[in-house]
Protein backbone atom coordinates (compact mmCIF):
# COMPACT_ATOMS: atom_id res chain seq x y z
CA UNK A 1 0.00 0.00 0.00
CA UNK A 2 1.04 3.56 -0.58
CA UNK A 3 -0.54 6.97 -0.27
CA UNK A 4 -0.56 9.76 -2.81
CA UNK A 5 -2.72 12.23 -0.92
CA UNK A 6 -3.36 12.67 2.75
CA UNK A 7 -6.11 10.32 3.86
CA UNK A 8 -6.08 8.32 0.56
CA UNK A 9 -4.79 4.77 0.37
CA UNK A 10 -4.08 3.07 -2.94
CA UNK A 11 -3.71 -0.72 -3.12
CA UNK A 12 -0.84 -1.79 -5.37
CA UNK A 13 -1.83 -5.45 -5.62
CA UNK A 14 -5.03 -7.20 -6.86
CA UNK A 15 -7.81 -7.67 -4.37
CA UNK A 16 -8.72 -11.32 -3.85
CA UNK A 17 -12.48 -11.93 -3.87
CA UNK A 18 -14.53 -15.12 -3.99
CA UNK A 19 -15.27 -16.31 -7.54
CA UNK A 20 -18.68 -17.84 -8.19
CA UNK A 21 -18.61 -21.17 -9.99
CA UNK A 22 -21.92 -22.32 -11.49
CA UNK A 23 -22.82 -25.57 -13.21
CA UNK A 24 -25.88 -25.75 -15.42
CA UNK A 25 -26.79 -29.28 -16.56
CA UNK A 26 -29.26 -28.03 -19.15
CA UNK A 27 -28.83 -26.41 -22.54
CA UNK A 28 -31.49 -25.35 -25.03
CA UNK A 29 -30.63 -26.64 -28.49
CA UNK A 30 -33.48 -24.76 -30.15
CA UNK A 31 -35.73 -25.97 -32.93
CA UNK A 32 -39.48 -26.13 -33.48
CA UNK A 33 -41.96 -29.00 -33.65
CA UNK A 34 -45.68 -29.30 -34.23
CA UNK A 35 -48.38 -31.88 -34.70
CA UNK A 36 -51.87 -31.68 -36.21
CA UNK A 37 -54.56 -34.35 -35.87
CA UNK A 38 -57.00 -34.98 -38.69
CA UNK A 39 -60.09 -37.13 -39.06
CA UNK A 40 -58.14 -40.24 -40.06
CA UNK A 41 -54.54 -39.03 -40.09
CA UNK A 42 -51.95 -37.18 -38.05
CA UNK A 43 -49.04 -34.99 -39.15
CA UNK A 44 -45.92 -34.59 -37.00
CA UNK A 45 -43.35 -32.07 -38.22
CA UNK A 46 -40.08 -30.62 -36.94
CA UNK A 47 -37.08 -28.77 -38.30
CA UNK A 48 -33.60 -30.34 -38.15
CA UNK A 49 -31.38 -27.46 -36.97
CA UNK A 50 -29.48 -27.99 -33.73
CA UNK A 51 -27.99 -24.83 -32.27
CA UNK A 52 -26.53 -23.45 -29.08
CA UNK A 53 -26.63 -19.71 -28.60
CA UNK A 54 -25.57 -18.11 -31.87
CA UNK A 55 -23.78 -21.23 -33.10
CA UNK A 56 -25.20 -23.99 -35.30
CA UNK A 57 -23.97 -27.39 -34.11
CA UNK A 58 -25.52 -29.31 -36.99
CA UNK A 59 -27.95 -28.67 -39.82
CA UNK A 60 -29.47 -32.13 -39.75
CA UNK A 61 -30.41 -33.58 -36.36
CA UNK A 62 -33.92 -35.08 -36.59
CA UNK A 63 -36.25 -34.27 -33.69
CA UNK A 64 -38.98 -36.76 -34.64
CA UNK A 65 -38.78 -40.52 -34.20
CA UNK A 66 -41.12 -43.22 -35.47
CA UNK A 67 -42.11 -45.43 -32.53
CA UNK A 68 -44.56 -47.68 -34.39
CA UNK A 69 -46.72 -47.74 -37.51
CA UNK A 70 -49.28 -45.58 -35.67
CA UNK A 71 -47.16 -43.45 -33.33
CA UNK A 72 -44.48 -40.79 -33.82
CA UNK A 73 -42.86 -38.66 -31.12
CA UNK A 74 -41.19 -35.29 -31.56
CA UNK A 75 -39.00 -33.63 -28.91
CA UNK A 76 -37.26 -30.30 -28.50
CA UNK A 77 -35.13 -28.73 -25.79
CA UNK A 78 -31.90 -30.30 -24.55
CA UNK A 79 -30.82 -32.79 -27.20
CA UNK A 80 -29.05 -35.09 -24.71
CA UNK A 81 -32.19 -35.38 -22.58
CA UNK A 82 -34.36 -35.92 -25.65
CA UNK A 83 -32.07 -38.70 -26.88
CA UNK A 84 -32.08 -40.44 -23.50
CA UNK A 85 -35.86 -40.19 -23.15
CA UNK A 86 -36.38 -41.56 -26.67
CA UNK A 87 -34.21 -44.59 -25.87
CA UNK A 88 -36.16 -45.25 -22.66
CA UNK A 89 -39.46 -45.13 -24.58
CA UNK A 90 -38.22 -47.47 -27.31
CA UNK A 91 -36.84 -49.90 -24.71
CA UNK A 92 -40.13 -49.99 -22.78
CA UNK A 93 -42.11 -50.50 -25.99
CA UNK A 94 -39.86 -53.41 -26.92
CA UNK A 95 -40.37 -55.01 -23.50
CA UNK A 96 -44.12 -54.55 -23.86
CA UNK A 97 -44.05 -56.24 -27.27
CA UNK A 98 -42.14 -59.25 -25.88
CA UNK A 99 -44.43 -59.54 -22.85
CA UNK A 100 -47.79 -59.12 -24.61
CA UNK A 101 -47.09 -60.03 -28.22
CA UNK A 102 -48.47 -56.78 -29.61
CA UNK A 103 -47.46 -53.18 -30.20
CA UNK A 104 -48.42 -50.48 -27.70
CA UNK A 105 -51.28 -48.23 -28.78
CA UNK A 106 -50.81 -44.49 -29.09
CA UNK A 107 -52.86 -43.86 -25.94
CA UNK A 108 -50.74 -46.38 -23.99
CA UNK A 109 -47.50 -44.75 -25.15
CA UNK A 110 -48.93 -41.36 -24.15
CA UNK A 111 -49.68 -42.58 -20.62
CA UNK A 112 -46.30 -44.28 -20.31
CA UNK A 113 -44.46 -41.13 -21.36
CA UNK A 114 -46.35 -39.13 -18.74
CA UNK A 115 -45.21 -41.57 -16.04
CA UNK A 116 -41.59 -41.46 -17.25
CA UNK A 117 -41.52 -37.68 -17.11
CA UNK A 118 -43.18 -37.57 -13.69
CA UNK A 119 -40.68 -40.05 -12.27
CA UNK A 120 -37.94 -37.53 -13.09
CA UNK A 121 -39.83 -34.52 -11.72
CA UNK A 122 -37.10 -33.62 -9.18
CA UNK A 123 -34.43 -33.52 -11.90
CA UNK A 124 -36.63 -33.37 -15.01
CA UNK A 125 -35.79 -34.05 -18.61
CA UNK A 126 -35.43 -30.67 -20.33
CA UNK A 127 -37.64 -31.74 -23.21
CA UNK A 128 -40.82 -30.51 -24.82
CA UNK A 129 -42.64 -33.56 -26.12
CA UNK A 130 -45.42 -33.89 -28.67
CA UNK A 131 -46.79 -37.36 -29.40
CA UNK A 132 -48.81 -37.86 -32.56
CA UNK A 133 -50.56 -40.85 -34.03
CA UNK A 134 -53.82 -42.70 -34.52
CA UNK A 135 -56.02 -43.84 -31.65
CA UNK A 136 -57.80 -47.20 -31.43
CA UNK A 137 -60.66 -45.83 -33.55
CA UNK A 138 -58.28 -44.75 -36.32
CA UNK A 139 -58.67 -41.03 -35.61
CA UNK A 140 -55.79 -38.59 -35.36
CA UNK A 141 -54.51 -37.88 -31.85
CA UNK A 142 -52.02 -35.33 -30.53
CA UNK A 143 -50.71 -35.45 -26.95
CA UNK A 144 -48.71 -32.56 -25.52
CA UNK A 145 -46.56 -32.54 -22.38
CA UNK A 146 -44.78 -30.26 -19.98
CA UNK A 147 -41.37 -31.38 -18.64
CA UNK A 148 -42.85 -33.05 -15.53
CA UNK A 149 -45.46 -35.23 -17.22
CA UNK A 150 -48.70 -33.25 -17.28
CA UNK A 151 -50.35 -33.97 -20.62
CA UNK A 152 -53.55 -33.54 -22.57
CA UNK A 153 -54.97 -34.52 -25.93
CA UNK A 154 -55.41 -31.71 -28.43
CA UNK A 155 -56.17 -31.19 -32.10
CA UNK A 156 -52.93 -29.31 -32.75
CA UNK A 157 -49.93 -28.02 -30.85
CA UNK A 158 -46.60 -26.35 -31.52
CA UNK A 159 -43.58 -26.31 -29.20
CA UNK A 160 -40.04 -25.01 -29.33
CA UNK A 161 -38.31 -21.75 -30.14
CA UNK A 162 -40.86 -20.57 -32.73
CA UNK A 163 -43.97 -21.78 -30.90
CA UNK A 164 -45.06 -18.22 -30.07
CA UNK A 165 -45.08 -17.46 -33.80
CA UNK A 166 -46.76 -20.63 -35.07
CA UNK A 167 -49.32 -21.48 -32.36
CA UNK A 168 -51.52 -18.39 -32.97
CA UNK A 169 -51.51 -19.26 -36.67
CA UNK A 170 -52.62 -22.83 -35.89
CA UNK A 171 -55.34 -21.57 -33.54
CA UNK A 172 -56.74 -19.56 -36.41
CA UNK A 173 -56.27 -21.99 -39.30
CA UNK A 174 -56.83 -25.34 -37.55
CA UNK A 175 -59.12 -24.51 -34.62
CA UNK A 176 -60.84 -21.63 -36.46
CA UNK A 177 -60.67 -19.36 -33.43
CA UNK A 178 -61.82 -15.74 -33.88
CA UNK A 179 -63.45 -16.59 -37.20
CA UNK A 180 -67.06 -16.04 -38.14
CA UNK A 181 -67.03 -18.92 -40.60
CA UNK A 182 -68.09 -22.40 -39.60
CA UNK A 183 -65.41 -24.86 -38.51
CA UNK A 184 -64.68 -27.35 -41.29
CA UNK A 185 -62.81 -30.63 -41.45
CA UNK A 186 -59.43 -30.16 -43.10
CA UNK A 187 -58.01 -32.63 -45.60
CA UNK A 188 -54.50 -34.04 -45.45
CA UNK A 189 -53.33 -31.79 -48.30
CA UNK A 190 -54.63 -28.71 -46.51
CA UNK A 191 -52.89 -29.68 -43.26
CA UNK A 192 -49.60 -30.30 -45.07
CA UNK A 193 -49.85 -26.90 -46.78
CA UNK A 194 -50.54 -25.15 -43.46
CA UNK A 195 -47.65 -26.99 -41.80
CA UNK A 196 -45.18 -26.02 -44.52
CA UNK A 197 -46.37 -22.41 -44.51
CA UNK A 198 -45.97 -22.30 -40.73
CA UNK A 199 -42.32 -23.30 -40.85
CA UNK A 200 -41.33 -21.23 -43.85
CA UNK A 201 -42.81 -18.18 -42.13
CA UNK A 202 -41.20 -18.97 -38.76
CA UNK A 203 -37.72 -19.24 -40.26
CA UNK A 204 -37.94 -15.58 -41.29
CA UNK A 205 -38.10 -14.51 -37.64
CA UNK A 206 -36.54 -17.30 -35.57
CA UNK A 207 -32.80 -17.95 -35.93
CA UNK A 208 -33.05 -21.30 -34.13
CA UNK A 209 -35.39 -22.82 -36.74
CA UNK A 210 -34.27 -23.74 -40.23
CA UNK A 211 -32.26 -25.93 -42.62
CA UNK A 212 -34.73 -28.78 -43.25
CA UNK A 213 -38.28 -29.75 -42.38
CA UNK A 214 -39.25 -33.37 -41.74
CA UNK A 215 -42.92 -34.31 -41.92
CA UNK A 216 -44.25 -37.64 -40.66
CA UNK A 217 -47.67 -38.42 -42.14
CA UNK A 218 -49.43 -41.12 -40.12
CA UNK A 219 -52.37 -42.93 -41.74
CA UNK A 220 -53.92 -46.38 -41.58
CA UNK A 221 -51.37 -47.44 -44.22
CA UNK A 222 -48.42 -46.58 -41.99
CA UNK A 223 -45.98 -43.69 -41.63
CA UNK A 224 -44.74 -41.69 -44.61
CA UNK A 225 -41.77 -39.33 -44.23
CA UNK A 226 -41.45 -36.17 -46.30
CA UNK A 227 -38.59 -33.69 -46.33
CA UNK A 228 -38.31 -30.13 -47.60
CA UNK A 229 -35.71 -27.37 -47.49
CA UNK A 230 -35.90 -24.38 -45.17
CA UNK A 231 -33.73 -21.29 -44.87
CA UNK A 232 -30.08 -22.06 -44.24
CA UNK A 233 -29.07 -18.71 -42.71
Amino acid sequence: MFSTYPGQVVVDHPVTVPIEHRFDPYVDNGGTLLSIAGEDFCVVAADTRQSEGYSINSRYVPKSVKLSDKTVISMGGCYADCLTLTKKIQQSMEWYHHAHGKTMSTAAVAQMLSIMLYQKRFFPFYSWCILGGLDEEGKGAVYTYDPVGSYERESCRCAGSASSLIQPFLDNQINFKNQASQKTTLTLDQVLRITKDSFTSATERDIYTGDFLELFVITSKGVEVQKMDLKKD
